[in-house]
């Protein structure tokens, strides 16, 4: 695609814009030569889904393609998926080295009195006084769902549940949930404090297979949990709540939630030839209705599109201005292929601009999210993905030089 452009390039907190291509036509994966054909500003025909559940969304997070979407925005209580925002903590606090997978937390009489099986529904069957370490509570919260494990976690990590949730919702605003508030580590009715919206659960979801991918492909597929022992000293074995686990090809995660107030809910991804699909469903009036519709909706999602690769993983773009920083500039690349989602056998072109807002005050570290890609496909929505930063750029230290350094690069670009 060659050097990029710069078409805009404001001031300071500006919107720098950079064209990458205009109107070639998509290309498949295994064909990168780049066929010239006419731009199509004609809307192009979206293949058809229909549904009865109130709320739905299906989104492709390499190309940030929305394939459906109903009531995406609106507040719901989401029940057990509440527990994908305590897991995204935790592995936060252990990517951080702030905690450790062989902590061991002890199951304290009231905790296990407020949320053992009897009174506090889904369960790993914790004992009271038993000490659990964080990479079975882990198991325990996203395998089974259970509500024990996510108040165990929550107060061995900051003595409280009621701490806890402050946390969780520092985290929520930081990864950009701006319509969901969190009033319990599992979401158990809490009279209407906590509520998300399912474009939000896909932000976080999007989010926690980015920024922690090995948690994800630790935890989030597991087949079944064992722990614990039945009054007849039997070992209790349960299966993952996941609907579509082991009946659809490439699901891998996330977590179900149910309520008399939510109704049934899924929040679930699969991942087939490189793509994957993050998708919600909330409100529906069963287990079997639920699984129906996630499957029927992965199925359409991955049969009706396809991903059209772009640029590969590691490519390098333009830069983005620093301010304050050790370099005046950082590089870009992407952190993963970068694909557009199109119906099946689209023929159309495609614009793609780098979009950031600049500069962006350092510290920078190195594989942060710095810019987007935004491509437009001819007749479709924009599709963004995130670009990261190639390096790290430390504060500058100041003087003279620095800040002449600085303005020569602004004023020339050199």
């Amino acid at each position: 695609m060659g050097r990029p452009a710069i078409l805009a390039k404001g001031g300071a907190a500006a919107l720098t814009v950079f064209a990458l291509c205009f109107a070639f036509p998509a290309t498949s994966a295994s064909d990168s030569r780049p066929k010239s054909a006419p731009a199509k500003n004609a809307p192009v025909s979206r293949p058809l889904y229909v549904t009865q559940a109130p709320i739905v969304l299906l989104k492709d997070i390499d190309s940030g393609a929305i394939l459906f979407s109903r009531g995406a925005n609106k507040r719901f209580a989401p029940a057990s998926m509440a527990k994908v925002m305590t897991a995204y903590v935790v592995f936060d606090l252990l990517k951080k080295g702030e905690l450790a997978r062989d902590k061991r937390f002890t199951v304290s009489e009231t905790t296990w009195k407020k949320w053992n099986g009897s009174t506090g529904g889904s369960t790993m069957f914790l004992s009271p006084n038993e000490k659990v370490s964080v990479d079975e509570l882990l198991k325990g919260l996203i395998t089974v769902s259970g509500n024990d494990a996510a108040a165990v976690l929550a107060v061995g990590i900051d003595g409280s549940e009621e701490a806890f949730v402050k946390r969780m919702n520092v985290v929520a605003a930081r990864i950009g949930m701006a319509s969901s508030r969190f009033g319990t580590p599992n979401g158990w009715p809490d009279g209407g404090v906590t509520k998300v919206s399912a474009a939000d659960l896909v932000t976080l979801a999007d989010r926690l297979i980015r920024d922690h991918p090995d948690g994800y492909n630790r935890y989030f597929s597991l087949p079944k949990l064992q722990h614990g022992t039945s009054p007849e000293g039997k070992p209790i074995i349960q299966p993952n709540r996941n609907p579509i686990l082991g009946r659809f090809e490439g699901a891998d995660g996330l977590k179900t939630g149910h309520t008399t107030e939510a109704g049934y809910c899924f929040l679930g991804s699969a991942k087939r030839k490189g793509r994957r699909l993050i998708m919600v469903v909330a409100g529906m009036s069963s287990e079997k209705a639920r699984r129906d519709e996630a499957e029927r909706l992965m199925k359409w999602g991955f049969d009706e599109w396809e991903g059209r690769e772009i640029l590969p993983a590691g490519a390098s773009l333009g830069h983005v201005d620093i301010r304050k920083g050790a370099f005046p500039a950082v590089a870009t690349r992407t952190g993963i292929a970068v694909r557009m989602t199109v119906p099946k056998g689209y023929e159309g072109g495609y614009r793609a601009v780098m979009r950031s807002q600049a500069p962006i005050a350092a510290p920078v570290t190195r594989g942060t999210p710095v810019a987007d890609l935004v491509v437009t496909p001819d007749g479709l929505p924009p599709q963004t993905t995130p670009l990261i930063a190639a390096a790290d750029v430390a504060k500058a230290e100041g003087g003279w030089w620095s800040r002449a350094r600085t303005g020569f690069y602004r004023l020339t670009g050199l």
